[in-house]
Parts: C-alpha cells; structure tokens; sequence
C-alpha cells in the first residue's frame, strides 16, 4: 500500500507520529479516559510537531501537508488514543478548514497562524437537536442589524467546544425580514453571548472535550462572516467532506490498535498447551480482523489520494467513512471478547 500512495515523506510523518503515539500517549491512554482528562500537554506536543497544523500552507505558519499524510498522522493517533486523535482531527479538518477554504486574507492571517501553531484550538458548530444529518434544518439565526449581526441558537455535540480559542458556526441568515441563506461565520471563543455548555459524559473518547454551545443576542460584526451568504452551506458541504476523510482514517487507526491488542493477547495466552491464535475459530477472526482493516485503509487514502489530485470525493469520503467506521467497531467488539477476561 505505500508504493501506491505515499511518498517519502508519507513514511517520514508516518514513523515520527508513531513514535510520538508508543513513546508519549499510550502510558498515558488508560488515565486520560478514566479521569477523563483533556489531553493538553499532548495536545501542545502535537502544536510543536507541526500535527495541528498539517494542512495549513506554510506561508500561514503551517506544515502544507497533503490529505494522505494528515490521513496518516490520524490513524496513527487513533492507533494510541482515540480521544487525542479526535482533538487534532476535529481541529484541523473542521475548526480550520472552513477558514482555510473560504475565510479572507485579512481572516486568515488573523487565525490561521494561531491554529497551525496550536496555540488555540478550533471547533465547528454545525449540529443543533433538529438539525444533525439534515444540516440545512439549522434553527440557529444571524439578524443583521446595521453592520453586525445579532445571533440566537445553539449547538451540540461539538469537538473541543470547551477548549477552543476560535468557532466556525452556521446560522440562518435574515436581512430586513428576508431569510438568504445559511452562512458561515468565525469568532473567538470570548466573543459576549457565546455561552459554553458542560462538558458532556460519554461512553467513550471520554479524554475529548465535547460540548453544547450556546448564543444569546450575540452580536458580531458583519467582518465575521466567512465568504458571501449564499456559499455558507457549500462551506460546510466542503467541510464536511473532508471531514469524512479524516472520520475514516480514526475508524481505522481505533481499529489497527485494537486488533494488534487482540493479536499480541492471542500469541501470548495459551490453551490446551498452545496459543490461542492457532485454533481456527481465534484464526479466523483475527483474519478476518486483519482483511478489513486492510480494505478500510484503501477506501480512506484513496478518497484522500482524489482529494490530493483535485477531484471530487463526494461518494469516496462517504464509502470511506461508512466502511472503515463499521470495521472499527466490529473489529473493537471482537477484540474485547478475545480479551474480556484480562484487565487489560
């Protein structure tokens, strides 16, 4: 698989991501999600390691990395810990893409800097309770009142809501009692009205911060409004496409590391004075495991070698997402079962 989609320095970013994941956040895996601990000082490394802002062009102060090795960087994350995987993931693809792609030179060197460094974390509002898959149902609303606008809504289940420095957020957008469109728009995390919700208790990425957020009479200049009304639901379409990419490539690391667990486990615990691996009911889940996780990898660094070579990935991100997403909790399932009379 590398000859057909990685480069030198795919295996460069590849060996040093893994050797950040081994050496600094598997020991500390299993703590951060009993106490469920936002991972700040691995976020900080990954700041320094240029992780935060790999697909920020260097001119902004980031790597300038192409799809296939952010692609990369995730699953071996994912490999480690699914929740530190998640906050640089959400980061990049959803907190700074939407700016990446359609924010303005004035915006960009504003934030982008920032993000690519890691000294602020982004998030991205899309979710409401009645709006999640069907993104256009979005309630929340930006009046434009002289030149701000006055926002009132809310939204659910974001990534890194309660640790971010900068939100990209959709609203309905209503100009002299005329409703043109859903936009985007952009602000820091201190903007008055925004309102941070409890961080939410969750079955599991229990280390990730994710959140309800909160306007109330918000009032932003109309400078926060990412491209024109009319292309904010194409900024989030986009977003989100690429996000899928980057949903995949997690499916896929949670599941390598969770079938080289079960591997380990099945060479090293013994039955009838023989390891486990070698009775063919254990063989052939761990086979099955290996196959696909194998087709899971192709689907994702496909969809993301397309999106490197300028061409649409509309069905290859969602085939990604859906197979490799479905393989990770399969092969997690299984793998527990192989292991759940162990502590481990």
């Amino acid at each position: 698989m590398d000859s057909l989609f990685f480069k030198e320095e795919h295996i460069m970013i590849r060996d040093m991501v893994r050797n950040f994941a081994d050496d600094q956040i598997m020991p500390l895996a299993r703590s951060l999600d009993e106490e469920e601990k936002f991972p700040l000082e691995l976020v900080q490394e990954m700041g320094r390691l240029g992780l935060m802002g790999m697909i920020v062009p260097q001119e902004y102060g980031g790597s300038g990395l192409d799809m296939v090795a952010f692609a990369t960087a995730i699953i071996e994350l994912a490999r480690a810990d699914a929740s530190v995987a998640i906050t640089m993931a959400a980061h990049n693809s959803l907190g700074t893409l939407p700016l990446l792609l359609f924010g303005n030179d004035d915006q960009k060197r504003s934030y982008l800097p920032k993000l690519a460094s890691g000294e602020i974390l982004g998030a991205f509002g899309l979710t409401e309770p009645e709006a999640g898959s069907d993104a256009g149902a979005t309630k929340t609303r930006a009046i434009k009142s002289n030149n701000d606008y006055v926002v009132n809504g809310g939204k659910i289940f974001i990534t890194n809501a309660g640790k971010a420095g900068l939100l990209s957020f959709t609203a309905q957008v209503i100009d002299s009692g005329n409703n043109i469109g859903i936009a985007a728009f952009i602000i820091p995390t201190d903007t008055p009205g925004l309102e941070i919700g409890k961080k939410e208790k969750k079955m599991g990425w229990k280390a990730s911060d994710t959140r309800q957020i909160y306007f109330k009479d918000m009032k932003i200049p109309s400078s926060a409004m990412l491209g024109q009304p009319e292309n904010g639901f194409k900024t989030f379409l986009k977003t989100l496409t690429s996000g899928r990419i980057s949903i995949g490539a997690l499916s896929v690391g949670t599941a390598l590391g969770a079938y080289e667990k079960a591997l380990r486990y099945s060479v090293e615990r013994s039955a009838f004075n023989k390891p486990i691996h070698e009775f063919q009911s254990i063989g052939f889940k761990l086979a099955d495991m290996a196959t696909s996780i194998q087709a899971s990898k192709l689907l994702v660094y496909h969809a993301a070698w397309l999106k490197d070579q300028g061409k649409g990935i509309n069905k290859e991100a969602a085939m990604a997402k859906l197979f490799a997403s479905e393989t990770a909790m399969n092969v997690t399932s299984e793998a527990s079962r192989f292991m759940e009379v162990m502590d481990m």
